[in-house]
């Protein structure tokens, strides 16, 4: 089983200038292949032209990307751009394996064409190397990585298992990170409960238990708002490149930053509550990027906020992790129009309906908690095939 292990490092004048000219050069490699890939599109279709009007030609090359073509002249690379030669050889190949995967996701409609990376682009940059010969590892309050060295870090919690790769990534406040992949058996499975619950997800309460059990949404980009709009507001004071500027753009980051992380910390903590909890999880399949197609901006923040795509995505590997069972319901269930006591199903409701009346059993019920119950029930009718 592969897990990550991420640590926050704390490199040397020396070690900071080596990562940001690995940066630089793995954007490079990334840009340059992609800008070659270019060429070769466009040559391909110029041939195919040109043999549909009757000229004898044989195909140029294949129009799609070939990843061992271009990790091999990679080597030539380094002979026209000596700079490549001092940073780290497989975080270039790895930044190659990258735009192949972008790729491929493109070919098979998975995703938009690949586009060009941008040193001004805002977000966290990284690059990411393999071990090989043990020239990554864990010394002590070190990590040793490749060029670097033994890096500064702070070891919060260890680990049993082989290393595979680590990603060194920086973030818009300027602090390093690196990412350790591990490979290890040490995951125990949890005590079993034998209890199951259903999950119901929403904006008024982050989730809605079967049980009865409701834990309230945090709104914490709202909770930062005012310091995040005068921070914003300062910031578009300040003349574009100057310094204050650049201190004010990392107040703004800063605050971002808080905000995701108290948001990270919140979800790991119900997560695994849940999973710790109960021995089937049942929760419904929301289409979050239609849920934000309203004209309510407030609303569309407020769902972009909460994070119910990353909820989900923690409740499935920990339940895999630790022997627990996860069932994800259509998202098209009509959990909240079916009532949980007599199955009659009533017309579809607004938002502001928080509680209804069945018409055919007279029973009043909970919005949130009657949906859970039917998640529940079609959950395990799910597992039951």
């Amino acid at each position: 089983m592969l897990k990550a292990y991420k640590y926050r490092i704390y490199p040397n004048q020396e070690q900071k200038e080596l990562i940001e000219k690995t940066f630089g050069c793995c954007r490079f490699v990334y840009n340059f292949c992609r800008a070659e890939q270019k060429k070769q599109e466009e040559m391909w279709t110029t041939v195919k032209e040109m043999q549909q009007q009757g000229y004898p030609l044989q195909d140029y090359k294949s129009r799609y990307f070939n990843k061992f073509e271009n990790v091999n002249a990679l080597k030539e690379l380094k002979t026209h751009y000596l700079f490549l030669q001092e940073v780290d050889s497989i975080a270039l190949q790895s930044s190659i394996e990258n735009l192949a995967t972008a790729y491929e996701k493109y070919y098979k409609k998975q995703g938009g064409k690949p586009r060009f990376k941008s040193k001004k682009r805002k977000g966290v940059t990284s690059y990411t190397t393999k071990c090989v010969n043990h020239n990554i590892e864990v010394i002590g309050k070190n990590i040793k990585l490749p060029k670097l060295k033994k890096v500064k870090a702070k070891i919060h919690r260890s680990f049993r298992g082989n290393i595979k790769q680590a990603t060194v990534s920086k973030t818009p406040t300027n602090q390093y990170y690196v990412s350790l992949t591990v490979e290890t058996n040490d995951i125990l499975p949890l005590e079993k409960t034998n209890q199951k619950v259903g999950v119901d997800l929403g904006l008024v309460d982050f989730v809605t238990l079967s049980t009865g059990k409701k834990i309230a949404n945090q709104h914490f980009l709202e909770k930062q708002r005012k310091k995040l709009e005068q921070a914003q507001k300062e910031l578009s004071r300040k003349t574009i490149g100057s310094s204050n500027f650049e201190k004010t753009k990392r107040k703004v980051a800063k605050i971002h930053e808080k905000i995701r992380n108290q948001r990270k910390d919140f979800i790991h903590k119900i997560s695994y509550q849940l999973v710790k909890e109960y021995d089937i999880i049942c929760m419904e399949d929301l289409a979050i990027s239609e849920l934000k197609e309203t004209d309510s901006r407030k609303r569309n923040q407020r769902v972009s906020d909460i994070g119910w795509y990353e909820f989900k995505r923690e409740v499935e590997y920990k339940c895999n992790w630790y022997g627990k069972r996860w069932s994800m319901i259509d998202r098209y269930y009509p959990s909240s129009q079916i009532c949980s006591r007599c199955g009659y199903r009533d017309r579809k409701k607004e938002e502001r309906i928080r509680s209804w009346i069945c018409p055919k059993c007279q029973a009043r019920l909970d919005r949130d908690i009657n949906a859970s119950v039917n998640i529940l029930n079609e959950g395990l009718r799910i597992l039951k095939r």
